[in-house]
């Protein structure tokens, strides 16, 4: 490893571990039954084409981040969704939170630079679905510089990031844990893992992934793999609900 390399990843560390620290709103989790959310970033149309094809077979609905000048055009994670799309998500019962205009990364990002893009994709939204807002939100690439985490918090339920974990306890509503399923997809076991930790916690658990499709990208999963996850998440006995609605039957449990 270069020098410059251990600096990066010096950088990096301090920044995540400065998000986890500052500008926190704890939140203390306390529930009779465990909670698990599917999440999706980006929004790419297989997400909800063939995600939600599977949530919907368990009679499920997810979360679904967008950054609206993705809409239309191929990311990273494939084809993104379409205008006709967001009405269809919103039809069926599914939450589409934000995920800045721009899809600005998180930790390159200043963060005036950045609370302008969130208030930018909420109008965005308004052009395309007048009827529809933005509750909650998700840190695009990487994890949030603490300005830009206390920015987002003025604008949002909750907020989510990374973290390979879930929630339990006292959690940060302005920096909510997830767990990214394409790092395990090789490894299905080790998501089931997770799964029965929190049901034994009796916390909530927002797994995350991109595409869904049999050939993802590096950020993706297989429609096999998810439908397995997924059918592991109901067995467990979990609520499963998009972030807003979790959020909604914490707060209540309380």
């Amino acid at each position: 490893m270069t020098l410059r390399e251990l600096r990066a990843r010096t950088e990096r560390y301090y920044r995540r571990q400065a998000a986890r620290i500052l500008f926190r709103r704890p939140f203390r989790i306390k529930s009779l039954v465990p909670i698990i959310s599917f999440t999706f970033d980006d929004f790419p149309r297989s997400a909800f084409l063939i995600g939600g094809a599977i949530l919907k077979q368990f009679g499920l609905t997810g979360t679904y981040y967008a950054s609206l000048s993705l809409m239309g055009r191929r990311g990273r994670a494939g084809l993104m969704y379409l205008p006709d799309d967001l009405s269809a998500l919103l039809e069926e019962g599914h939450e589409l939170g934000c995920h800045t205009f721009a899809h600005c990364d998180s930790s390159q990002t200043k963060a005036d630079v950045f609370e302008k893009s969130i208030v930018e994709n909420r109008l965005a939204l308004k052009a395309v679905c007048p009827v529809s807002s933005f509750k909650t939100f998700s840190y695009p690439i990487s994890a949030p510089r603490p300005w830009t985490k206390r920015a987002a918090a003025r604008h949002f339920l909750c907020a989510r990031g990374g973290g390979q974990t879930f929630n339990s306890g006292t959690t940060d509503l302005n920096y909510l844990s997830a767990y990214f399923l394409e790092k395990s997809r090789e490894t299905p076991d080790a998501v089931k893992k997770v799964i029965y930790q929190n049901s034994l916690a009796r916390g909530w658990l927002i797994c995350a992934t991109h595409d869904v499709c049999e050939a993802p990208t590096a950020f993706g999963c297989t429609p096999g793999f998810f439908e397995d996850i997924v059918r592991t998440a109901v067995h467990s006995g979990a609520r499963i609900l998009p972030v807003d609605q979790a959020l909604d039957a914490l707060r209540n449990s309380r």
